[in-house]
């Protein structure tokens, strides 16, 4: 039996709403204007999406050389982590200008998103667990599967009808996490990084199960899952 009183949906304040919203959509112009004259050529949504995978994991191979030059390979990683990840937003882009969307090719962008994403992680903890620092490893295994349900929260609502966007830990939001941690890594701050990717994303996670939720019980179609 549900209770009578349902604990309100952890929502973003208006003026953070407002916020997201609007680098969301201004991100998404400066995309669309970038990629204008790419949609002439012949580049293709999944040659960039490659592109894009190829770079983040070539990232994710240079992290853990950290040991040999701090600044320069910690550095390096965050510049090709972060190319990668643009083009991986300018794949996106180019579909939409050049009408070139295909259910194929949203597959496997979402796929590549969690390779590229993950593999920076797995790099960033062995990072930790080489130094000895099991409690950032732990962080980064949580931050992992954080990251990888807050996609996964959002396609399941998006399958029933529903909206799971909400929260602040989108792929955007972790790129640039990510990228800070790597940037201040040389100064101890990869490990703070992790630990607020780690909080967001499963924070993104409870948000999106309970709007999804309201939304049922908004609908009165509510039913206890297994």
């Amino acid at each position: 039996m549900h209770a009578m009183n349902q604990a309100p949906t952890p929502r973003l304040s208006p003026r953070a709403s407002r916020v997201k919203e609007g680098y969301t959509t201004g991100a998404r112009r400066l995309a669309s204007r970038s990629v204008t004259g790419l949609a002439r050529t012949g580049v293709t949504p999944n040659a960039l999406t490659a592109a894009g995978v190829t770079l983040c994991l070539a990232a994710a191979v240079l992290v853990p050389f950290e040991t040999r030059n701090t600044i320069l390979f910690y550095w390096l990683g965050a510049t090709i982590f972060v190319v990668g990840s643009v083009l991986d937003i300018l794949d996106g882009a180019l579909a939409r200008v050049g009408g070139k969307s295909t259910p194929f090719g949203a597959f496997f962008d979402s796929t590549t998103d969690r390779v590229g994403e993950g593999a920076m992680l797995a790099a960033i903890g062995l990072v930790f667990a080489r130094a000895g620092n099991d409690v950032a490893v732990l962080f980064t295994i949580a931050a992992v599967a954080g990251s990888f349900l807050v996609p996964y929260v959002r396609a399941k609502a998006e399958a029933l009808g529903l909206r799971g966007d909400v929260g602040l830990g989108s792929r955007a939001e972790r790129v640039v996490v990510i990228t800070a941690g790597l940037v201040l890594a040389p100064w101890g701050g990869l490990q703070w990084a992790i630990y607020l990717l780690a909080a967001t994303s499963w924070l993104t996670v409870g948000q999106r199960i309970l709007h999804v939720r309201r939304q049922l019980i908004d609908g009165g179609t509510t039913n206890v899952g297994s």
